[in-house]
């Protein structure tokens, strides 16, 4: 497992097409057409993630050492909160941000951008 960093977020979220930082609350956020798809904790050592709510409990529940929600946070919220050094390599932060990203971008941003949609399944 590698140790991943808030500069090591920050550096694969600004790789993402048309990315601005954006700090919001004292907190750096990272945005695609002006909507937040990822943002830093105050500790650096957390981010939170669009996900959908389905996901989420299948990550929570299979992972929760990586994958977790803010107490107070309802069923309905479609946000994730990752650790970010408990992620196994830059390739998992890369994919956890690309959803995220692909959640939040305009749908002509992702069309453009095949190269950054997930694999398809065999056989589908």
């Amino acid at each position: 497992m590698t140790s991943l960093t808030a500069d090591d977020v920050r550096a694969i979220a600004l790789s993402l097409p048309d990315t601005t930082e954006k700090l919001a609350g004292g907190q750096p956020t990272f945005r695609v057409g002006g909507k937040i798809f990822a943002s830093l904790a105050d500790d650096d050592t957390t981010m939170g993630v669009k996900c959908s709510v389905d996901e989420r409990a299948e990550l929570i529940a299979s992972e929760p050492e990586k994958f977790f929600v803010r107490e107070g946070h309802g069923d309905n919220y479609a946000w994730l909160r990752v650790r970010i050094a408990a992620l196994e390599d830059a390739a998992e932060l890369t994919a956890v941000l690309t959803d995220s990203w692909r959640q939040a971008a305009p749908r002509g941003l992702v069309a453009a951008h095949p190269e950054l949609s997930p694999p398809r399944a065999e056989g589908g």
